[in-house]
Parts: structure tokens; C-alpha cells; sequence
């Protein structure tokens, strides 16, 4: 197996390789792909892709840390993060069942 991360640009290559149409078509409908992908998930809380997975935003409360370099207490602001969560027949796949 190998140690390299898949990028844009590797499923841009991958997609060319199997397809007919140009580089630049190809890297068009990937980047709309991202694109609608990102705006579901920020307008819907959730991105589902039925057999891989569940993306789901939601949002994190103002909480206590503490600065590691003066070891001072400071507050960290409210956020939105990101999560995702396997499909049961991915997961399956992943652990050979």
C-alpha cells in the first residue's frame, strides 16, 4: 500500500486517464464536484455519498484552553467543525467483512 495522499490533481489525472474528454474538462467537473460538495455542507450541516460516507458540520461552544508556550488560560471562540463518519458497508469493506 502506498504512503502517497491522493489529491485534486491525482483524481483530475485518474479521471483523464479513464475518459475521453480533455484535461481541463475533466478538472472542471472535479472542482464543481468540490464546490457543491462544500455548499451542501455549509447550508445543510451535511454531505451524504450513499456507500462511503456521512460529512457533518456542526457547532462547537466557546470553551477553557490554555496557551502552551505561557501556560496562561484563554478562551477559544465558538466554531464549526467538520466531521465524517463511515458508511456500515464501507467499514465493512475496510475490516474485510
Amino acid at each position: 500500500m502506498s504512503d502517497k495522499t491522493l489529491t485534486k490533481a491525482d483524481i483530475v489525472d485518474i479521471i483523464y486517464d479513464k475518459t475521453e474528454k480533455n484535461r481541463n474538462e475533466v478538472k472542471k467537473l472535479v472542482e464543481s464536484l468540490l464546490r457543491l460538495s462544500k455548499q451542501a455542507i455549509k447550508k445543510d450541516h451535511f454531505l451524504l455519498v450513499s456507500g462511503l460516507g456521512k460529512f457533518e458540520a456542526y457547532d462547537k461552544k466557546a470553551r477553557k484552553g490554555r496557551n502552551p508556550q505561557t501556560d496562561a488560560t484563554i478562551t477559544l471562540p465558538p466554531r464549526k467543525v467538520v466531521v465524517f463518519r463511515l458508511s456500515r458497508k464501507f467499514r465493512a469493506e475496510l475490516n474485510g467483512n
